[in-house]
């Protein structure tokens, strides 16, 4: 049943054949309108004058300029939310970087399934987008970590969860953290084949050891793991310390990876020796787990609604009460930190 006024989308790609693929494809929702397509930058910007789009979709290469150029010139005339589509590459990071609100990976044609789960998952990222607040590329300056503290209790861990808008949150965290922080464990919303690029990316981009988990991998101090794109991931007690275990398994509130089952792994197996981080995402996932987490005794935050793109799982796990503090992203690295103390 139609809720409210259709979300109007303009559809751009230098494909005429997956213009009207995607266009046929999210217009199936009768929540959704697309009113225009387009097939370059300069096509797309006159469209959007005269449509007034409430999210774009668009691709990364194109003639004439490519996605992420125009990205970087709309978005601070023209703050409309942007969904990129795009094969697996790091252009997609670039285009978080200047402003785009959501990503996913393009589908193959050639397969009626990958069309269909294409199209299924851009409908959802569509009605989150129209919701999202977007917010100004990435300012590429020198950042200042946090003076390393040896007294850092190294039997620690720090468990962070995402989805729309936290790549960029979550770099936005450990940007400032030291080496000598406590190993953490992240499960961000991603598409499979992602995951390893977003590490990579982040693991050159900062002062920590950041890889993508496996089976095995000691969550150590200094050292960052990203949950796989198609695996959850639970923490288990080893010794003095903890490992990550990945496996395949039913999407969790509607996720692989789930927040809850990384956030419940934590809550059992650190308790108080855990801290608890939610950020900017759509949804409840992760807020039960944080709550389970806060019950046995770990610190939590909860990012704040004016700092996050789509203030969803941090409200439902403020509103529930696993949240013991919320926080800006700006000020989130320090309150981490203080935590530790």
């Amino acid at each position: 049943m139609q809720l409210g006024k259709r979300i109007r989308v303009l559809v751009v790609d230098d494909s005429i054949v997956f213009r009207e693929v995607l266009s046929r494809g999210i217009s199936s929702d009768p929540n959704i309108e697309v009113v225009a397509t387009a097939n370059d930058p300069f096509d797309a910007r006159d469209k959007i004058i005269q449509y007034e789009p409430d999210v774009m979709t668009c691709d990364v290469e194109m003639p004439r300029m490519n996605g992420i150029e125009f990205i970087q010139r709309l978005i601070p005339q023209y703050p409309l939310p942007v969904i990129v589509v795009s094969t697996v590459s790091n252009a997609v990071f670039d285009a978080m970087d200047a402003g785009a609100v959501d990503f996913v990976g393009k589908p193959d044609v050639r397969s009626v399934k990958s069309v269909e789960s294409f199209i299924n998952e851009m409908i959802i990222k569509v009605k989150i987008a129209s919701r999202a607040k977007v917010i100004p590329g990435r300012v590429q300056n020198d950042y200042h970590r946090i003076a390393g503290n040896s007294n850092v209790d190294t039997g620690r861990i720090i468990a962070i969860g995402a989805s729309t808008g936290g790549t960029e949150a979550i770099f936005n965290v450990l940007k400032y953290l030291p080496r000598n922080i406590p190993g953490i464990v992240i499960v961000q919303h991603i598409p499979s084949g992602f995951s390893r690029m977003f590490a990579e990316r982040l693991n050159a981009s900062t002062y920590l050891n950041i890889k993508e988990a496996q089976t095995g991998d000691y969550v150590d101090k200094g050292r960052v793991l990203i949950a796989p794109g198609d695996r959850h991931m639970r923490i288990k007690k080893a010794g003095d310390s903890y490992r990550v275990q990945c496996f395949e398994g039913d999407k969790v509130n509607g996720h692989c990876p789930s927040v809850d089952i990384l956030f419940e792994s934590v809550a059992k197996e650190a308790g108080k020796n855990a801290i608890g981080v939610i950020l900017t995402g759509m949804g409840y996932d992760g807020a039960k787990g944080l709550l389970s987490m806060r019950r046995k005794g770990a610190r939590t935050i909860g990012q704040d609604e004016k700092s996050s793109v789509v203030y969803g799982m941090p409200k439902v796990a403020f509103n529930i009460g696993a949240v013991e503090r919320q926080s800006s992203l700006d000020n989130m690295a320090q309150m981490i930190y203080s935590m530790l103390g």
